[in-house]
């Protein structure tokens, strides 16, 4: 007779799987830890911000305030310019996102795609821009916005933001674009496509996931961005981290 084949199942190749115990023990407390440790800061500053401000000074601290209170937000929306802040942030944010990916794209899609002289030259100069500190570039920027006439506005901020962000976005999207296969931008140009239409109708789309990661890091960078928004921007145009600056000092 024919010798009895065993079942081959995912238990038995994965090996049995460990007891609900245990992987509480081994996975979800260190998960919860890290991320406790991660939020605390931000839950904290929380819960600080909704209590009383005779509260905030006292020896007895507890983590959760006796009394809530909105006062301090009240404050903070009613007698200071911080919405107005919060919008000049987001309308840099999101020039710097729109000019950054516009020049990342098709300078990454150049990068993937082509072989030209200058390629991997032009590809180690960016890169090492990000090597050299950004207040490196204060001095060149602040005499270039003068001349042109854009310190505080938000162009000014736009562009010097783009300096930073657009060398490792690009880089970020040559790599999104290598794993595309080329085969699919060849089918697209034999059925009738330009190379900008195969890039927009093909590549991009699959690409998407990428776009919108570098996308995420250029906002993220613009944002939080303070050396140059201190020094370019004034009165006029104060985003959030600079103005959250000035409130440190107040008492």
């Amino acid at each position: 007779p024919a010798p009895r084949r065993e079942r081959v199942t995912p238990m038995t190749i994965a090996g049995p799987r460990p007891s609900p115990l245990r992987r509480a023990l081994t996975l979800h407390l260190p998960m919860a830890a890290i991320v406790l440790f991660a939020i605390g800061p931000y839950l904290w500053m929380l819960l600080t911000s909704l209590r009383v401000e005779s509260t905030l000074f006292s020896p007895q601290r507890t983590l959760f305030p006796d009394t809530l209170t909105a006062a301090n937000y009240l404050r903070l929306f009613t007698k200071t310019t911080f919405t107005v802040n919060l919008l000049h942030s987001l309308i840099v944010a999101l020039g710097t996102v729109a000019l950054g990916l516009a020049l990342s794209i098709t300078a990454a899609y150049a990068f993937s795609r082509y072989r030209f002289a200058g390629r991997r030259a032009l590809m180690l100069t960016f890169l090492l821009v990000n090597m050299f500190p950004i207040i490196l570039l204060i001095i060149p920027l602040f005499v270039t916005m003068r001349v042109l006439g854009l310190l505080d506005t938000h162009l000014a901020l736009v562009l010097a933001h783009s300096t930073f962000s657009i060398p490792f976005a690009t880089w970020m999207m040559t790599s999104y674009f290598d794993a595309i296969p080329r085969s699919l931008d060849e089918a697209a140009l034999v059925d009738g496509c330009t190379p900008l239409g195969a890039m927009f109708k093909v590549v991009l789309p699959l690409a998407m996931p990428g776009v919108i990661a570098t996308g995420i890091y250029i906002f993220i960078t613009s944002w939080n961005e303070y050396l140059y928004a201190s020094i370019l921007a004034g009165q006029k145009m104060r985003t959030m981290t600079v103005a959250l600056q000035t409130l440190i000092g107040e008492y």
